[in-house]
């Protein structure tokens, strides 16, 4: 495991270590075979010498439409009982979690990769599913996402006031450079249940895809919803539509979307930022993986059976909800998308980053960054944000609660 720039590790209370053996690697050595495919899936890491199993991009679609449905069908189901049990009222936010799952794969792989012409054939087809999903799930007009995203592309640009990555975190988050870890998180919390943020950022949606002034892109997106909403208020199911679709469509995925985006990039030291080389890209980069280190203990043991269980619930409650919720598709792998990002491998993106690191990711003069946990992935996101002096990113300095790291090192250097 790859160690981050020093100026990480002198301020993060964890820092990254160059680990003789990574949790994936530890889940290899100590469980059966039978669970390694599931634990491939939910890390997004493969066991070593695993060979990876082919898919194509058109499964992903379908796979995003079993989830978004499938989820929607289960959040309905408890209500259109006659006298539906306690249990069934647990498949409404499971239904929720599902739903939400399968929007993320529509955002973060299929519509993203349209945007770079690798899930379908030719350019027109690309074209014409990216602007039928942005219309329909309120996404940014295709050809304006498409444009800003090479941008977000371009060394040059990443983490400048042109970057979508830095509009989204230091404009709609109001996340800034220079300001404490602690106020930062402070704002990201509030953000997450802010009414406020929350319209503020639907809005943006809203404007972004059904008011572009591109008449036939923007009339297909209104119609469906007045269609959409005009049929549950006809059948008496409005709320239910409310609930099950409008919920997950707007907050529970701009949620998801907050905490997704914050990881996928870090603001690695000024000297790297003012180079905006080839090694810039890998520092600001990290692969983000779900899950932990699986304990030491025999689980023949007590003290080794309460360690296997307590393991085995962490990851099938809280990371399998954050792979599901958030670090959807190739999520998790985005640093090998900024080395790579117009091969086609994407549809193995597991095994693919792995032997791009295996084979010293040629072409780039720094190997891969990663991470465990997404909790951990976004303190580290914030702290290198802490870290980082406005100006290093052309932005004003900000004013109170100005990072303790940061503020010690303006004064050194006066």
């Amino acid at each position: 495991m790859l160690v981050l720039p020093t100026r990480l590790e002198t301020e993060l209370e964890q820092p990254f270590s160059r680990a003789e053996i990574s949790p994936r690697e530890a889940m290899a050595a100590r469980l059966p075979a039978v669970v390694q495919p599931f634990l491939t899936w939910l890390t997004a890491k493969p066991a070593p010498g695993e060979e990876a199993k082919q898919r194509s991009a058109q499964s992903f679609v379908i796979g995003a439409l079993a989830w978004m449905f499938g989820g929607c069908a289960l959040t309905v189901l408890p209500f259109l009982m006659t006298e539906p049990m306690l249990a069934a009222w647990l498949l409404v936010p499971i239904g929720l979690t599902f739903t939400c799952c399968g929007l993320g794969l529509f955002q973060v792989v299929i519509f993203h990769h349209c945007s770079h012409g690798t899930v379908f054939a030719t350019r027109e087809a690309n074209r014409r599913a990216g602007r039928l999903i942005s219309a329909l799930l309120l996404f940014k007009r295709f050809e304006d996402y498409q444009r800003e995203h090479m941008i977000h592309h371009s060394a040059k640009k990443l983490l400048t006031e042109e970057d979508e990555f830095a509009d989204f975190v230091l404009g709609l988050c109001g996340l800034e450079a220079g300001v404490s870890k602690r106020e930062l998180w402070r704002r990201v919390a509030l953000n997450c249940v802010s009414p406020v943020f929350h319209w503020r950022f639907f809005s943006r949606r809203v404007q972004a895809s059904l008011f572009t002034g591109d008449t036939a892109h923007d009339w297909t997106g209104r119609v469906a919803w007045t269609v959409a909403i005009g049929a549950s208020v006809a059948t008496g199911t409005f709320w239910l539509f409310m609930l099950a679709w409008v919920l997950p469509v707007s907050i529970l995925l701009q949620i998801a979307t907050v905490f997704r985006i914050l990881v996928e990039h870090s603001f690695p030291d000024a000297e790297l930022i003012a180079a905006r080389n080839k090694e810039f890209v890998c520092h600001a980069s990290v692969g983000v993986f779900p899950g932990s280190q699986p304990p030491l203990e025999r689980a023949t043991t007590l003290t080794g059976a309460v360690a296997w269980t307590l393991w085995w619930a962490e990851m099938l409650t809280v990371q399998l909800f954050v792979r599901l919720f958030v670090l959807v598709g190739d999520a998790p792998c985005h640093d090998f998308h900024h080395r790579r990002p117009a091969t086609r491998r994407w549809t193995s993106y597991i095994h693919a980053r792995q032997e791009d690191l295996e084979s010293g990711s040629p072409g780039f003069p720094a190997g891969y960054f990663e991470t465990w946990g997404l909790m951990r992935a976004v303190d580290r996101m914030l702290a290198s944000l802490a870290a980082t002096a406005p100006e290093t990113i052309g932005r004003e300095p900000a004013h109170g609660h100005v990072a303790p790291e940061l503020a010690l090192g303006q004064r050194q250097a006066a």
